[in-house]
C-alpha cells in the first residue's frame, strides 16, 4: 500500500556530550522529566500527526530502546500495514553496513523507503524535546512544491553549534552553514527534513566522494543542484539535549516554565510513554517537598526542593536532594546531601554522602566509589 508520507527515525548516535548517561544507552532512551523517555516526543508526535509508518535506525547500544519501543504500542503505532519497523547495521555482499553519517544512514535503508513508495519522506532525529504536528510542515511542504522542507528554530544562545539557514522573504533558503564560526543568521535546523522521494533518491544515489551527512553534504548538494529548498519556522518549545546542561536545563523548564513544553495539555497533543506499572509514591511524615516532579514508586523520608525524581527512587531520613535529577531505582541513605547532581539509575548512595557541585556533575556507582575510596 502506497503511503503519502513515511518517517524515517535516526536514532544511532552515540551522544558522547552526555558523558556516563549515554555510555551504555542510546541517547533516545535517555529518561527526561521523570517518567519519559526521548524517543517519545518524536512517537508521540507521528502518531498525534497521524503518521502511521515508521523506520527506526539504530546503531548504538540498540537493546534498551529496542525493548522500551517493542511493537510501538504505547504510541499506537503497532499496526499491521506500516508501523514500527527496527532498522539495524546488516552484512550484505558489498560487505557490513555500519553508518557513516546521518545520510549514509538512510541510504544504507532505502529498501525500506522503497516497499512504501512515500510521495514524501519526513526524517527525524530520536533525542530533541517538542511537540510538532508534522502536517503543519508537511503541508507547508506541499503549497510551496518544495523539494526538500526544513524545519527551523531561532537560536537564542551559541548558533555556531548548528546548520544556519538564510532564507528569502518567502522562505526559500539561499545559504546553509553547517555549524559555522561566525553565523550569519539565527535561524537553524532542527534535523527535521521533509523530502519528495525521488529528489531524497537522486540527492543520496548522486555520484560524490561524500554523501555522509544531511547537513554537511546533501543540504548543500540540494542547493547546488538548484533544488527547492525551502524553511519551515517553528514557533514552539525545542530543545536540543546533545550536552549534559542542556539536558539539565530542560528538565528543569518542565519545573520553572511548564507553560513551554506544555506537558500537562495532554488531552488534544498528549506525549505517550511506557507506563512503569508502579505503585503511587509516598512522602514521609516529616519530608518537605517543593517545586518539584515525583514519579510512581518512590518512597520518600527526606526534603525534595526544586528537583525531578523518576520512578522507585529511595530517600532516607535526613537527607535533601536540591536542584538536581535523580534517575530510577536510586538508593540514598540517610543523612545524604545532593545539590546540582544527575545521579543515574541504580546507584546506591551510603550514609552521609555529600554531593554539592557548583556546575551539574553525572553521576553513577562508579563515581560514587571513587569518592568513597578518595574519603577513605
Amino acid at each position: 500500500m502506497t503511503k503519502d508520507v513515511l518517517a524515517m527515525v535516526l536514532v544511532g548516535g552515540r551522544g558522547t556530550r552526555l558523558k556516563q548517561i549515554t555510555k551504555d544507552t542510546a541517547k533516545p532512551a535517555v529518561t527526561f522529566g521523570g517518567k519519559y523517555k526521548l524517543i517519545d516526543f518524536v512517537l508521540s508526535n507521528l502518531t498525534n500527526s497521524s503518521i502511521d509508518t515508521c523506520g527506526i535506525i539504530t546503531q548504538y547500544e540498540p537493546h534498551e530502546l529496542m525493548r522500551y519501543i517493542s511493537f510501538g504500542s504505547t504510541w499506537d503505532l503497532d499496526i499491521n500495514d506500516g508501523g514500527i519497523t527496527f532498522l539495524t547495521p546488516y552484512t550484505s555482499s558489498d560487505g557490513d553496513k555500519w553508518q557513516k553519517g546521518t545520510a549514509h544512514a538512510i541510504q544504507q535503508h532505502f529498501y525500506y523507503i522503497q516497499q512504501y513508495d512515500p510521495n514524501h519522506v519526513i526524517i527525524l532525529g530520536g533525542d530533541h524535546i517538542y511537540k510538532m504536528d508534522y502536517r503543519d510542515i508537511i503541508n507547508a511542504h506541499k503549497a510551496n512544491d518544495a523539494d526538500l522542507t526544513i524545519a527551523t528554530f531561532s537560536v537564542d544562545g551559541d548558533a555556531s553549534r548548528f546548520g544556519i539557514i538564510e532564507t528569502d522573504d518567502n522562505q526559500r533558503v539561499k545559504s546553509f552553514e553547517e555549524k559555522p564560526d561566525s553565523p550569519k543568521s539565527h535561524q537553524a535546523s532542527m534535523g527535521i527534513y521533509v523530502f519528495k522521494t525521488d529528489v531524497l533518491k537522486e540527492l543520496l544515489f548522486m555520484e560524490r566522494e561524500t554523501q555522509f551527512d544531511f547537513g554537511h553534504d546533501i543540504i548543500p548538494l540540494a542547493l547546488a543542484e538548484n533544488k527547492a529548498v525551502y524553511a519551515y519556522p517553528f514557533k514552539g518549545y525545542f530543545r536540543d539535549v546533545g550536552t549534559v546542561k542542556s539536558l539539565y536545563d530542560a528538565n528543569m523548564d518542565l519545573i520553572d516554565n511548564p507553560q513551554y513544553l506544555k506537558l500537562h495539555e495532554y488531552l488534544d497533543f498528549p506525549v505517550y510513554t511506557k507506563s512503569s506499572n508502579m505503585p503511587p509514591h509516598h512522602i514521609g511524615e516529616q519530608s518537605q517537598i517543593n517545586n518539584s516532579l515525583i514519579a510512581d514508586g518512590c518512597l520518600l523520608y527526606g526534603d525534595v526542593f526544586h528537583s525531578i525524581l523518576s520512578s522507585g527512587v529511595y530517600m532516607g531520613i535526613d537527607s535533601i536532594v536540591k536542584d538536581s535529577i535523580i534517575y530510577e531505582n536510586v538508593r540514598i541513605g540517610d543523612g545524604c546531601y545532593i545539590n546540582n547532581a544527575i545521579v543515574l539509575k541504580g546507584s546506591v548512595l551510603l550514609p552521609k554522602t555529600k554531593l554539592d557541585f557548583d556546575e551539574t556533575t553525572v553521576v553513577d556507582n562508579e563515581f560514587l566509589w571513587k569518592l568513597g575510596e578518595n574519603n577513605g
